[in-house]
């Protein structure tokens, strides 16, 4: 439960506040791999593509994101940050940051060395 308070925690400190984790997951996906058709967004969140169709168009509006059609497959259309998507991410991971900098300043230097040991056991875990 702790693991699932502090993500939580983590997630409440965002740049827009009305974005849900889903459409910030499709932004920082969009900014850590790059460029991706629908199907590729889909797959990678695990979600339906008319799902991922409607995220898409949601963060169009909004002018996060943009889509291009492929110049030789007019069905492909390739999903690309905008500048305003990419200073959402940027500031969504920068208080972030600054959140769980001083949350953990908080904690005395024990606590921070059995912090940092649980979570070297917590990726083995997760890569299992």
């Amino acid at each position: 439960m702790a693991t699932f308070r502090l993500a939580r925690r983590l997630r409440a400190q965002r740049a827009v506040d009305t974005m849900s984790d889903g459409q910030f997951a499709v932004l920082a996906a969009l900014s850590i791999h790059g460029e991706h058709t629908l199907g590729q967004l889909a797959d990678r969140e695990r979600v339906t593509a008319p799902s991922m169709n409607r995220t898409v168009s949601l963060l169009e509006e909004a002018g996060y994101l943009t889509r291009t059609p492929d110049d030789d497959d007019r069905r492909k259309v390739t999903i690309a940050l905008t500048d305003a998507g990419r200073l959402v991410v940027a500031e969504t991971v920068r208080r972030r940051d600054a959140w769980l900098e001083e949350a953990l300043a908080a904690l005395d230097e024990d606590e921070r060395r059995t912090l940092a040991a649980a979570a070297e056991i917590m990726r083995k875990v997760a890569d299992t």
